[in-house]
């Protein structure tokens, strides 16, 4: 845990995450893989969660919908990773990340139903206008919670939730949401599992891969382009990856952006290594034609961060070299010009 806490500090720095209304369904299927928590195996719990946002002291409401990867800590305590979107709230259209949650419960009728509370920081970007301009307000907040799931007969459970939302500087809201979930791996009895085995060997060895998707601005209207990638993935532990990229994030009315992708990435291996998830943070080198300059002609250059989720299809049966990979990235960029870019993109492994 002591690599993955250390991590975790760099990556508070960058992850900030946005709402655009044209990606929920791909933001949906995509982070239901968010943060792969290293030296935890497949024993934690996946969850996918639907509801309603209310921002305190106003009478506006919105959806919600929340992702989280939660893993035992022993018998009455776990830790958990999620993502919340908070919906389109007047003027404030906001998600974020709760990288790390550490949560006490217990667990009644014979380990069958577990109440619990929770808190961790909440890393979160609002699309809003401040003086009728468009902005990524990017901040921190607080995310407290309270959930009781059931543990049915199969490995699919139910959820229901709570979460209130502190932030000091923007607006406070409570979500309830309601969803299903799903134990990773065979439960020894009924409940939670309280302690999880390991991965034997590393989760990747070379990787080359190259890349097409879509790159959408978070920004009103969600202005679209074509975007391609190559990138070359190494595993350097059992749980870290390490890549380096080329990025192209197309051509649209806001950005016409490429540049130099670095990230760490925590990774881990399932269903006997056919299936690799993982989450990832790093750093951007690009240059934006359309920053600070007239479109088209010249441009600037600039760095900022990238948090991303991945998720690997392997080990075909006609070419064990072959992968499949799904990524999302999130560009965090301080001149307004935040980015999630899809990718789907066939490997060689060796």
């Amino acid at each position: 845990m002591g690599a993955y806490q250390t991590l975790l500090t760099h990556c508070c720095r960058t992850v900030c995450l946005s709402t655009s209304s044209t990606s929920h369904l791909y933001r949906i299927i995509l982070l239901l893989l968010l943060m792969v928590i290293p030296e935890m195996a497949t024993a934690g719990e996946l969850f996918g969660l639907y509801g309603v946002t209310k921002e305190v002291d106003s009478p506006y409401n919105s959806f919600a919908y929340q992702v989280e990867y939660r893993e035992g800590l022993g018998e009455n305590f776990a830790a958990s990773a999620s993502y919340l979107n908070e919906g389109h709230l007047p003027n404030h259209h906001r998600d974020g990340l709760t990288p790390i949650m550490l949560w006490g419960r217990t667990n009644l009728l014979d380990r069958r139903l577990s109440l619990a509370i929770g808190a961790g920081p909440y890393l979160f970007a609002d699309t809003t206008k401040i003086n009728g301009i468009v902005r990524d307000d990017h901040n921190v907040g607080g995310l407290f919670a309270v959930s009781a799931t059931l543990y049915t007969q199969s490995r699919i459970l139910l959820q229901a939730r709570a979460n209130w939302v502190v932030t000091g500087k923007s607006i406070d809201t409570l979500t309830g949401l309601v969803g299903i979930g799903y134990q990773l791996d065979p439960p020894l009895s009924t409940g939670p599992l309280p302690t999880p085995p390991t991965q034997a060997e590393k989760t990747t060895n070379n990787e080359l891969s190259v890349y097409v998707g879509q790159t959408v601005v978070n920004n009103p209207g969600s202005p679209k382009s074509v975007a391609t990638c190559v990138e070359y993935r190494r595993g350097l532990l059992r749980y870290l990856d390490v890549s380096l990229a080329w990025l192209n994030e197309g051509d649209n009315e806001l950005v016409r952006r490429n540049g130099a992708l670095g990230q760490f990435w925590l990774v881990r291996s399932f269903l006997n290594d056919h299936l690799s998830l993982g989450g990832g943070f790093g750093a951007y080198l690009a240059i934006d034609k359309r920053k600070g300059a007239t479109a088209g002609q010249g441009g600037s250059s600039f760095a900022s961060g990238v948090l991303s989720v991945t998720a690997s299809v392997r080990d075909f049966g006609f070419n064990p070299d072959l992968s499949l990979r799904f990524i999302m990235n999130r560009i965090v960029t301080n001149y307004d010009r935040d980015t999630d870019i899809f990718l789907l993109g066939l490997g060689y492994r060796f």
